[in-house]
């Protein structure tokens, strides 16, 4: 199985997620089954069900999140030396050319991505066009409204 890029901080964050839902949420649940089970015929239980419902979308999540752990490929960017190129985990800040707008991307994992925080998967075109580049290069991406064009004003390892 190939192995998938995970920054450091994503993986603190799937751990802790993990840790919550097997340290809070299965116990919870659990206890609401066992309180549903008490009230009598299962049949039509309407909060018996919903528990149940509940504790399979819990174990799913459980099992989703362990298989992402150990397929991953953690990597502390702060610890890499790059020489100033964009690479996986970098900050990139950028110029929008047609625009003039400056832009501040994370190059994440696939789990990881957020537009709206800035982080961009390494999947994603701009990411894959940004990668190897340095600060002043110029980037461009095929773009369903047109060439966008992307000016790498600094990179950050942090």
């Amino acid at each position: 199985m190939t192995k998938i890029p995970l920054t450091a901080r994503g993986a603190e964050k799937l751990r802790e997620e993990l840790d919550q839902l097997k340290r809070i949420e299965r116990p919870r649940i659990i206890e609401a089954i066992a309180e549903a089970r008490a009230h009598g015929d299962l049949k039509e239980n309407a909060e018996y069900h919903a528990a149940r419902e509940q504790q399979s979308f819990v174990e799913g999540r459980i099992k989703d999140i362990e298989g992402k752990l150990s397929n991953a490929q953690v990597i502390d960017v702060t610890t890499l030396t790059a020489n100033g190129r964009v690479i996986f985990g970098a900050t990139v800040r950028v110029l929008e050319i047609d625009k003039e707008e400056e832009l501040t991307y994370q190059i994440v994992g696939e789990d990881e991505a957020d537009l709206k925080l800035g982080m961009i998967s390494i999947g994603s075109p701009i990411a894959r066009c940004l990668i190897g580049k340095s600060e002043g290069d110029i980037a461009s991406v095929a773009a369903p409204g047109g060439i966008r064009e992307f000016e790498i004003l600094e990179v950050q390892y942090v």
